[in-house]
C-alpha cells in the first residue's frame, strides 16, 4: 500500500491521517518516516528493547514498540508550544538498537557506540527504552558529543543513585551514581523531579546530596505548583547543554500503571507535560523515556502518556534546533 505523507518545508512527515486511517500502516513513532526513507534526519527516535537491569517487574524491553503503537494519534501541530516540530526539523524513526540481553556490560557498550554513531552527523537522539540502565551509556555519548559534562533533569519516582544490587554496578537503580563517578554530569546542574516513596535509609539522601543532586519531590510539585518548579529548574540549568531522562514511573500509577516499580503519590501527566514545556529554549542535547512495561498497562494509559512526553521533548528539541539554525536543511 502506498504511503501518503505530509510534506512541509521540504521535510517528510507523518502518514496523512486524512488519507490513510491511523490504525493502518507501519508502526513507527507518530507514523513518521523510517530513517532509511529520508536523506538525513535532524532528530532521530530510537528504541532500546532492554530490561536486564530491572530489580522488580520485567517487561520494559517491550516498551519502545508499545510507545510507537500508542503514538498513532500524535498530530503534526503542537498547540501547547505553537510549533510544528516535524516541519521545523526532519524527524525520523531509527528503529531499535540490537543489544545483548544476557550481558549488561556488553549491552551498555553497544548502546554507547550506537548513540555516538547515530549522532555523528550532528543530529539529536530521543531514546525510548527499555529500563533506566540505558541512561548511563546515553549520557556518556551525550557528554562526548557536547565536549563537556552535561546538565541533567531526571524525572523519576526514584533517585537511581544507589551503589549496587546483588553486587552488580550496572542496574536500573544505579546509572546516575555511575555517571557522577565518571565525571560526565555537571554536578552544579543536576536535579531529580517527582521523587517520592520509601528509601533504604536516610543515607540514600545524604549520598545523593553529596553527588550534587537537587531534589524536587512530587509533593513539591503539588504544593509549589508548576510555574515555581520550572523557574527553579531553569535557574539551576542555565544555558548548559542539558540531557533529560524521564522514567515513566514519575507519574502516579493512576496515569502510568504500566511500569516496573510503581509508587503511589506521583505527579499527573498534565504536570509532567507542563514542566517539560516550561523548559522551552534550553539546549537539550538528548533525552530518554524509559520503564514503560506494557504487560502491566491497560487501555494504553502508560503508552499514551509516554508517547506525548516523547512528542513534547521532540517539540522542544526541534524548536531549539530551528532557532539556532542547526538543522541540515
Amino acid at each position: 500500500m502506498k504511503e501518503i505523507r505530509i510534506e512541509e518545508n521540504g521535510r517528510l512527515g507523518p502518514i496523512n491521517a486524512a488519507e490513510i486511517p491511523r490504525y493502518a500502516g507501519g508502526g513507527t513513532y507518530a507514523r513518521l518516516p523510517r530513517l532509511d526513507q529520508v536523506e538525513q534526519a535532524d532528530i532521530k527516535i530510537v528504541g532500546v528493547p532492554f530490561d536486564t537491569g530491572v530489580s522488580y517487574r520485567p517487561g520494559a524491553r517491550f516498551g519502545a514498540n508499545h510507545v510507537r503503537e500508542s503514538s498513532r494519534l500524535i498530530r503534526p501541530y503542537n498547540p501547547a508550544t505553537d510549533t510544528s516540530p516535524f516541519a521545523q526539523s526532519q524527524v525520523a524513526d531509527a528503529g531499535d538498537m540490537a543489544v545483548n540481553p544476557f550481558n549488561i556490560n556488553e549491552a551498555i557498550e553497544t548502546i554507547e557506540h550506537n548513540a555516538l554513531e547515530l549522532t555523528s552527523d550532528g543530529s539529536t537522539l530521543v531514546t525510548v527504552g527499555g529500563d533506566h540502565t540505558i541512561a548511563l551509556p546515553l549520557l556518556r555519548a551525550a557528554s562526548q558529543r557536547a565536549g563537556a559534562p552535561v546538565a541533567m533533569l531526571h524525572f523519576d519516582a526514584h533517585l537511581d543513585t544507589w551503589d549496587t544490587y546483588f553486587g552488580a554496578e550496572y542496574t536500573h537503580g544505579t546509572p546516575f551514581r555511575r555517571a557522577v563517578e565518571e565525571g560526565i554530569l555537571d554536578t552544579e546542574a543536576i536535579c531529580h523531579v517527582g521523587t517520592r516513596g520509601p528509601l533504604y535509609g536516610k543515607k540514600d539522601l545524604e549520598d545523593d546530596k553529596r553527588f550534587g543532586f537537587g531534589i524536587v519531590t512530587s509533593s513539591d510539585v503539588y504544593y509549589q505548583g508548576v510555574r515555581e518548579i520550572v523557574d527553579k529548574l531553569r535557574d539551576r540549568i542555565g544555558n548548559r547543554p542539558l540531557y533529560i531522562s524521564v522514567d515513566i514511573d514519575v507519574l502516579d500509577p493512576a496515569h502510568a500503571p504500566g511500569t516496573g516499580t510503581p509508587e503511589a503519590g506521583g505527579i499527573t501527566s498534565r504536570e509532567l507535560l507542563e514542566i517539560l514545556r516550561g523548559l522551552r529554549g534550553l539546549n537539550i542535547v538528548g533525552a530518554d523515556i524509559v520503564e514503560v512495561a506494557p504487560a502491566y498497562d491497560h487501555a494504553e494509559l502508560t503508552g499514551v502518556a509516554a508517547s506525548h512526553v516523547t512528542y513534547d521533548l521532540i517539540s522542544l528539541i526541534s524548536d531549539f534546533r530551528a532557532s539556532k539554525g542547526m538543522n541540515a536543511s
